[in-house]
């Protein structure tokens, strides 16, 4: 059966294809990086003008959203998997960040009343 992949391409594409992923993760790096300049060099003179204000992460927060999106995302992924393959192996792909997400959820859930208790001592 003849196809046409890049094997059947002419050498001249062949060389395009095989540039084309390098260019791109040198284009992206080099996007990171300028980011990554840019913003240090904004907070340190945020730091010189006295004006900086440390970012507030809440753990508890972020807990909940990724529970949630790890735990969907888990489910789809371990029926379609099931329905797909059964029982093997591959049924990992989806039980995994499944598993991550019940356990996100349940840190959340576990630790809400000290969570509760730490505000109303502030």
């Amino acid at each position: 059966m003849p196809g046409f992949g890049t094997a059947d391409a002419v050498p001249a594409a062949q060389i395009i294809l095989a540039i084309i992923p390098i260019v791109g993760i040198v284009m992206g790096a080099v996007v990171v990086f300028f980011y990554l300049l840019w913003r240090h060099r904004q907070i340190v003179r945020q730091i010189e003008r006295g004006s900086y204000r440390r970012p507030v992460f809440d753990l508890y927060v972020f807990s909940v959203l990724a529970g949630f999106l790890l735990t969907g995302t888990g489910l789809v992924l371990s029926l379609l998997f099931l329905v797909i393959e059964g029982v093997s192996y591959t049924l990992l792909g989806g039980l995994l960040p499944f598993a991550i997400g019940i356990s996100l959820l349940g840190f959340f859930f576990a630790t809400r009343q000290y969570s509760k208790q730490r505000e109303t001592d502030r």
